[in-house]
C-alpha cells in the first residue's frame, strides 16, 4: 500500500499551489458579482460549493449507473477511482495554466502589466480549474479512504485512514520545496511580486506534466496490486461444503 500512498502526495502538492496562487490571481482580477465585491481569500470556497452539488450526483447517478455496467457494488474499484482523480488533477493544472495565460494577455492588451487596478477579467475564470480539481479531489480522497479501509486488516483500519490524511499533509509540506526548487532552476519564475511579470502559467503547466508522470507511476503501482477478495473465499468455502454434502 505504501506506493499507492506515495503516488497521491503530489495531488495535495497541486492543491496547495492552486489555493495559494489563485488567491494572488484573484486580487488582480475583477471580483464584482451582483454589486458585491468578493474577497480574494474566499475563492477556495468555489470547489467546496461545487463538491456540495457534485457528491449527491456522484452517489445517486454515477455509482448506480457504473454498478449496472461493471457489476461492482461501489460502481468502480477503489484504485480506478483514485486514478480518475489523479487524471483530473493533471487536467486542472493545465486549465490553470491556460487561464493564467489569458489573464496575462488581458494585462498586456490593456497596458496594465504594472498597474495595481483590477484587470477587466472576471475572477470566476478561476472557477474552471477549481471545479475540475474539486472533482479530482472527490475521486482521489474518497477512493483512497475507502481503499485503505477495505484492504487493511481489522486492527489497521483506523491507522490506515490516518495515513491517508498524513499523505495529504505531506503534500502541503512538499509544495514549499517545489516552489523553491522551481525558482532556483528557472531563474525566478515566481520570484517577483508582480504576477503579470512572473511565469505562473509555466509553473502550472510544469505541475500538469509532473502530475502526468505521477499518474504513470501510480498506474505501475496499481497494476501490481492485488485486491483482497474475501467474498470469493467465502463462495469457495460454500461450494466445498455443498460438494461434501453431495458426496455424503
Amino acid at each position: 500500500m505504501l506506493p499507492i500512498i506515495l503516488s497521491t502526495i503530489f495531488m495535495a502538492t497541486c492543491m496547495a499551489q492552486l489555493q495559494t496562487f489563485s488567491i494572488q490571481q484573484s486580487i488582480t482580477m475583477d471580483s464584482q458579482f451582483l454589486g458585491f465585491k468578493i474577497p480574494g481569500p474566499s475563492i477556495p470556497v468555489i470547489p467546496l460549493l461545487f463538491m456540495f452539488f457534485f457528491i449527491p450526483f456522484y452517489e445517486r447517478v454515477f455509482v448506480p449507473l457504473a454498478r449496472k455496467i461493471t457489476g461492482i457494488p461501489t460502481g468502480i474499484r477503489h484504485l480506478q477511482r483514485i486514478g480518475i482523480g489523479l487524471v483530473l488533477t493533471a487536467a486542472s493544472m493545465a486549465i490553470a495554466g491556460f487561464v493564467e495565460t489569458r489573464r496575462k494577455n488581458v494585462a498586456v492588451k490593456h497596458n496594465m502589466v504594472d498597474s495595481t487596478e483590477p484587470l477587466p477579467m472576471s475572477v470566476f475564470w478561476l472557477g474552471f480549474q477549481f471545479c475540475v480539481f474539486g472533482m479530482g479531489d472527490i475521486f482521489t480522497l474518497v477512493g483512497l479512504l475507502e481503499f485503505f479501509y477495505a484492504e487493511s486488516s481489522a486492527g489497521m483500519k483506523s491507522l490506515s485512514t490516518a495515513i491517508a490524511w498524513c499523505a495529504i499533509a505531506f503534500g502541503y509540506f512538499t509544495s514549499t520545496v517545489v516552489v523553491t526548487v522551481v525558482n532556483k532552476a528557472s531563474g525566478g519564475w515566481l520570484a517577483s511580486n508582480n504576477l503579470n511579470r512572473d511565469k505562473l502559467d509555466y509553473f502550472y503547466w510544469l505541475l500538469s506534466v509532473l502530475s502526468v508522470l505521477n499518474f504513470g507511476f501510480y498506474l505501475v503501482c496499481a497494476s501490481w496490486y492485488r485486491y483482497k477478495n474475501v467474498e470469493i473465499y467465502q463462495n469457495d468455502a460454500m461450494e466445498e461444503k455443498v460438494d461434501i454434502a453431495r458426496e455424503a
